[in-house]
């Protein structure tokens, strides 16, 4: 009689490598699953391969008397500016013991997420991408290029801006639209003062246009949230304290929240006057999945990422900024 021993089913890994457009599926979800790229709150300008210039044309004088004479009577002044994504890559190295057993409930049904990965090279290079995704809606805004592993992000380009204090940069919120510089810490009793210091300076060529919206981070929201229910604004949104999520509009313009806005920051501008740039389908993103069993015998596994990442803005007089300078 044999005696037959029987061990727990293990996952077969292959290392692997995902290039071109199979890099770039994995590449573009992770990426794409950031907050403010996932709902489309910036413009987004794929397969920058080293840098890409952005032109805004800005025409004044437009329409004149009629007369039998060509007369030139516009004027157009082009704004450049660079669009340069940073190279980024990913060195990971887990356990694949760790992740295993979660993986093997997924297999079993009654699963949150919609798509199962099937093959454990996928499900760790998702999880990976799930990290990277966070990581990518921080330095969209919060980003500074200098730091080791983070991309610039608007905050720092449109602070620089704002502090120069010139009629064609980014415009700092002000009381009045055009009194004192307002900045500080955002809270439920101050939150509509703020508001209404980037709503009033807001320019009149920019009011009102579709893609116009307020930006700003968690912080900010809990405290209008807060402001809306009455907390600290005795008689706020039919005084509903405790009643549901209030809405995020102030004065008519849509207030979208952006978890990697940094706290008591606040940015008002047009989608399409904001970029988010990167090589996310170029060939040379390359997504790595190593077995090191295979190699020196250990349980590690090892993800390899590389990807572009950068952000730029268009016409800075058209942009609000609070913050500190």
């Amino acid at each position: 009689m044999k005696n037959v021993q029987k061990f727990a089913t293990q996952p077969t890994i292959n290392n692997s490598t995902y290039a071109g457009e199979a890099a770039a599926d994995y590449i573009a979800a992770a990426l794409l699953s950031a907050r403010t790229l996932d709902n489309n709150l910036v413009t987004i300008k794929p397969n920058v391969k080293f840098k890409e210039v952005i032109q805004k044309v800005d025409v004044s004088s437009l329409v004149a008397d009629a007369s039998c004479d060509f007369t030139a009577t516009a004027s157009a002044s082009i704004e450049e500016r660079i669009l340069q994504p940073k190279e980024l890559q990913v060195n990971l190295e887990l356990c694949k013991s760790e992740f295993v057993d979660s993986w093997n409930a997924l297999q079993l049904g009654y699963s949150a997420f919609d798509d199962i990965p099937r093959n454990f090279n996928d499900f760790l290079v998702s999880y990976v991408g799930g990290k990277v995704a966070e990581k990518t809606e921080q330095d969209i805004w919060s980003g500074v290029s200098s730091v080791n592993g983070e991309f610039g992000g608007f905050e720092a380009a449109l602070s620089a801006s704002a502090a120069t204090g010139l009629t064609t940069a980014v415009q700092a919120a002000r009381t009045d639209g055009d009194g004192a510089i307002v900045s500080g810490s955002i809270t439920s009793g101050n939150v509509i003062a703020k508001l209404s210091a980037v709503y009033d300076t807001i320019p009149s060529t920019v009011y009102g246009k579709e893609d116009l919206v307020i930006y700003i981070g968690s912080k900010t929201a809990r405290a209008y949230q807060s402001a809306l229910s009455g907390v600290s604004n005795v008689g706020a949104y039919n005084n509903q304290l405790n009643v549901g999520e209030k809405p995020l509009n102030f004065q008519g313009i849509e207030l979208v929240l952006c978890p990697g806005i940094s706290d008591d920051v606040i940015v008002a501008a047009q989608k399409s006057n904001l970029f988010f740039g990167t090589g996310l389908l170029s060939d040379h993103n390359e997504v790595r999945v190593l077995d090191m069993a295979n190699l020196n015998g250990s349980q590690n596994y090892r993800v390899i990422m590389r990807y572009t990442a950068g952000t730029q803005f268009g016409v800075g007089k058209d942009i609000v900024y609070y913050g500190a300078f």
